[in-house]
């Protein structure tokens, strides 16, 4: 197994390196609530969509074309985002606001994951449904700054794992578990900001 993993990493494509780094970055940036998490993402995003054309997750390649135009969404968003066109402050979601998100993503996740099942040759495809469906509303989340983007987060990318691992980007793998992680100190981060902010 230990060789598998060494050799697996030797063989790391620099375009997987180039993804990973930039999408580490992005995210450490966005805990911080600093804006130029955005343009990190529109790099890591950019190489994303290669590379995950190049192993069939058709899916998460689409996702990351998104990611593109959201990086640029997000970017306006928390620079003139407010009502008054300023900074975009940190804001609560209430419980009826995130069971209807929840709902609209387990049901396009089993229309898209039905129609790539039957349609195409694509692997995992309800995971990889799941996986970006979630990750198109949580990134609107994120561009609106709504505090509890990181908790959807932690479940993406705890998903994301086990689907990274199985079609062997073994640096992506671990590269969600960071995200994972971070996702729960990201989470923190935010409630105190907005807590400070609202006293």
């Amino acid at each position: 197994m230990m060789d598998a993993l060494i050799a697996a990493w030797n063989a790391t494509s620099a375009l997987e390196w180039v993804s990973v780094a930039f999408g580490i970055a992005y995210i450490v940036l966005a805990t911080r609530e600093n804006i130029w998490c955005w343009p990190a993402a529109l790099i890591g995003t950019t190489t994303a969509i290669i590379l995950f054309w190049d192993v069939s997750l058709l899916m998460e390649s689409a996702l990351n074309v998104y990611y593109l135009v959201m990086a640029l969404y997000g970017w306006y968003q928390w620079r003139y985002g407010s009502k008054d066109h300023s900074t975009l402050a940190i804001q609560r979601w209430q419980t009826h606001q995130h069971l209807i998100a929840i709902a609209v993503i387990l049901v396009l996740t089993l229309a898209s994951g039905f129609g790539l099942e039957r349609f195409t040759q694509a692997d995992f495809p309800f995971i990889d449904s799941f996986t970006t469906w979630a990750a198109v509303f949580t990134t609107w989340m994120v561009a609106r700054k709504v505090l509890e983007n990181w908790l959807y987060w932690v479940v993406i990318d705890a998903v994301s794992v086990w689907l990274f691992w199985q079609k062997e980007l073994y640096l992506y793998a671990l590269l969600f578990v960071a995200y994972t992680i971070i996702a729960v100190f990201g989470y923190r981060e935010w409630r105190s900001r907005y807590h400070h902010a609202a006293n």
